[in-house]
């Protein structure tokens, strides 16, 4: 049972912390607004660098994709929680019962790890060279929070059995 307590608390914790940022995202819009806005327009990267065909500098492309990390922070953040609360209505069920209620909670967790993998390292770190600024570079931050819910989901997917009930 502590095994199952602890799968569905991890679940609540990230969807606890989800909901903290969509929160901060949508009352202080600005400042994570000014993060992907300077990430897009690339210029804290090196003055020298040959990638700068990549900038984007039109605010509505800026606000599109801010929207958009909104939206999918969302959609995780929902998904988190009814994960974290289909796992605890199944706290007491059979190993199979509680493997199913897993679903929502492996789904909410895989989109997390998209969009800190894809969004923030792939699209940001690299595509935009966000590693190159010192004022900029978000990819500490979105490493640590894809190892942080990596280990959670490492962990609920774990295979359950009798005897651990």
């Amino acid at each position: 049972m502590i095994f199952r307590l602890a799968k569905t608390l991890l679940v609540a914790a990230v969807a606890g912390f989800y909901t903290i940022v969509v929160l901060n995202n949508t009352t202080d819009y600005d400042s994570n607004y000014q993060f992907v806005r300077h990430v897009m327009m690339m210029d804290s990267t090196f003055p020298s660098n040959h990638a700068m065909w990549r900038a984007m500098n039109a605010p509505g492309l800026h606000t599109a994709f801010y929207i958009s990390i909104i939206l999918w922070e969302s959609v995780t953040t929902l998904l988190c929680w009814w994960g974290a609360i289909q796992l605890a209505r199944s706290l007491r069920a059979t190993a199979a019962g509680f493997q199913a209620a897993k679903k929502w909670a492996i789904a909410g967790l895989s989109l997390s790890l998209l969009m800190w993998l894809v969004a923030f390292l792939s699209v940001g770190g690299e595509w935009f060279l966000m590693w190159q600024s010192k004022a900029w570079n978000g990819q500490e931050e979105a490493f640590r929070m894809f190892t942080v819910v990596g280990i959670v989901l490492l962990l609920l997917v774990q295979q359950e059995t009798e005897s651990q009930l």
